[in-house]
């Protein structure tokens, strides 16, 4: 009852947002020039009620342009593959200049792809940028079938195969696991489109190592607990109806409560921005909100899959990792360059989770192998922000032109 009960609750509360967002859009009509203070505030509060929403949609990238070699080229999102639980995307450039295949591998975690749209812009001026853009489990019809932890492997594969030779990857966070079987399979395979590195950030290789909450979450419980209490059935409105999920907005109030004083204090100062007419203060809390609270479920088998096999029997780092009943041997690894990255400071994803990755892939000689620990650097400054874009991106690319 966890869905019907959530859009019982949205159904009641979305005429009230309605007429909030009305009542402001009329005040703002007639409060040009400086209006009394209090209609400032009011029209802030109504603001705020009308914002008091989640999004079930993937926001649009909105990357139209970008700089490369001094000049300002026009940027074209295109679906190089459509496939029922995710496409592969194509930032397409007007250049002919050859620069490096990349294919940054997003999270399927209660956000959609365009949470690393900063990722994106950055690596367009200097790449080929591809990128996995997973779709709405409540949004794919039960005859599409399942999607597993094994699944999302396949997806990559063929995503890879699509780019073709000489690609590089970029895995951020928990597909760090995926990412690197597949590589794994496909050395072992001497794939040819096998890529030529992989950059694994903040991914939990071995969630075992300086556990954090998250961690200690997924393993607290037993799996019958998480399919019973958080797992939910789509309600008949959408076209995954009958569909069992992880729904988004339950991760979201999860990852939330974690911080909760720090939105709090995010909110109450949106609040106080829009009173005082401060637009550019408020629209930098009301873009990241307006991200964070876009939110996508992900199929139940998935969900408990990686909290099963991710989380708490950490198959990878044992050896016991499967694909399809084939044990995935990252030790097949043998020309796909390595570079882990963590953040001194990411208390979803500890310290040594993602390096342990060194170890695993024991036949690559130390020259193709590389870490970096970003000191002061959350989760998602790992991937976004000024960590990334002064020190994380360039030893990044130092990794993808040194295996060109």
């Amino acid at each position: 009852m966890i869905y019907q009960s959530y859009q019982f609750q949205e159904d009641m509360i979305a005429p009230w947002r309605s007429m909030a967002l009305f009542g402001k859009q009329a005040m703002e009509l007639r409060l040009w020039g400086k209006p009394p203070d209090g209609f400032r505030h009011l029209a802030a509060g109504l603001e705020m009620v009308s914002r008091f929403a989640l999004s079930h949609e993937r926001p649009a990238f909105g990357i139209t342009e970008t700089l490369c070699e001094g000049e300002r080229i026009s940027v074209d999102e295109h679906v190089v593959t459509a496939l029922p639980f995710g496409n592969l995307i194509h930032f397409r450039k007007e250049t002919d200049a050859g620069q490096p295949k990349i294919l940054l591998i997003a999270p399927l975690s209660g956000h959609f792809s365009t949470l690393l749209r900063a990722t994106v812009s950055s690596l367009l001026p200097d790449h080929e940028v591809y990128l996995t853009d997973w779709a709405n489990a409540r949004d794919v019809p039960l005859a599409a079938g399942q999607f597993g932890v094994d699944d999302y492997v396949t997806y990559l594969i063929k995503f890879l195969e699509e780019i073709g030779p000489g690609a590089h990857i970029l895995a951020v966070c928990q597909p760090c696991v995926q990412a690197l079987a597949a590589v794994a399979l496909m050395s072992e395979d001497d794939h040819p489109a096998t890529p030529l590195s992989m950059t694994l950030m903040a991914g939990p290789i071995d969630p075992r190592e300086s556990p954090t909450k998250v961690n200690e979450l997924a393993v607290h419980e037993k799996l019958s607990w998480f399919e019973n209490n958080v797992v939910a059935t789509v309600p008949a409105r959408y076209a995954g109806r009958g569909r069992r999920v992880y729904p988004g907005f339950v991760q979201l109030v999860s990852f939330m409560s974690m911080n909760m004083e720090r939105h709090q204090k995010a909110h109450r100062k949106l609040y106080y921005h829009l009173a005082a007419g401060e637009w550019q203060e408020a629209q930098k809390i009301k873009s990241f909100y307006d991200e964070y609270f876009a939110v996508l479920d992900l199929p139940e088998e998935f969900y408990i899959e990686t909290i099963d096999r991710v989380f708490q029997q950490a198959h990878l780092a044992l050896g016991k990792f499967t694909y399809r009943g084939r044990i995935v041997d990252p030790s097949a690894i043998r020309k796909t360059a390595l570079l882990t990255v963590e953040g001194g400071r990411d208390d979803i994803c500890g310290l040594g989770q993602t390096s342990v990755a060194h170890e695993l892939c024991s036949s690559l000689r130390p020259h193709l192998k590389r870490h970096h620990m970003q000191a002061n650097a959350g989760h998602y400054s790992v991937f976004a922000g000024r960590h990334w874009d002064n020190e994380i991106r360039p030893t990044v690319l130092n990794m993808i032109l040194a295996m060109e």
